[in-house]
């Protein structure tokens, strides 16, 4: 009896800890990011303006920016290089003196499919910035992002690959690219 007893309050002590330890768990990083549309920052230019984020949650002081430039890709291979991503993907207007921090890799939200790369970005201020820019196309159309913060890069991609992969933003681009 006594054995019986003991066993059933160890195994309510390890699920009692397993439920606490969960409960204590990091949220993932998609959950810790908030991010609030801001104006768009830019001057006009030869294309639509998009929609810009500010990050205020684990990200803070990450802005991103996100356009349609219908019409401007290449219609039967899309974004197939790096080289298409540093011209494309507006990182030149946060600052026009940036370095490609690494070769760039694809990615992909719904049926567009493109290239996203890193980049340093070395600001008006003198300041060092990260960056990532973002080409996509969907048949001759191309959307892209650029993001830009003060954090670690690898955390910068992590945090904006999540929030463009939000069901809101994929509706969003779809209908940019859409014209709509």
């Amino acid at each position: 009896m006594r054995r019986a007893a003991m066993i059933a309050a160890v195994m309510i002590a390890c699920g009692v800890s397993g439920v606490a330890a969960y409960q204590l768990a990091p949220p993932p990083v998609q959950d810790l990011a908030h991010w609030r549309e801001i104006a768009w920052p830019f001057p006009r230019d030869g294309w639509p303006v998009g929609r810009a984020f500010r990050c205020d949650g684990a990200c803070a002081g990450t802005e991103l920016y996100v356009r349609a430039k219908r019409g401007f890709c290449n219609c039967d291979r899309g974004v197939a290089d790096d080289d298409e991503v540093d011209r494309v993907a507006d990182v030149d207007l946060i600052s026009p003196r940036f370095a490609a921090a690494a070769p760039g890799e694809e990615v992909g939200f719904g049926e567009m499919r493109g290239r996203a790369r890193r980049y340093d970005l070395d600001m008006y201020d003198g300041a060092r910035r990260a960056a990532i820019g973002i080409a996509v196309s969907r048949r001759c159309d191309l959307l892209v992002a650029v993001a830009q913060g003060a954090g670690d890069a690898n955390a910068l991609q992590r945090a904006t690959l999540a929030f463009l992969e939000t069901e809101e933003m994929k509706q969003w681009m779809v209908a940019a690219l859409d014209g709509r």
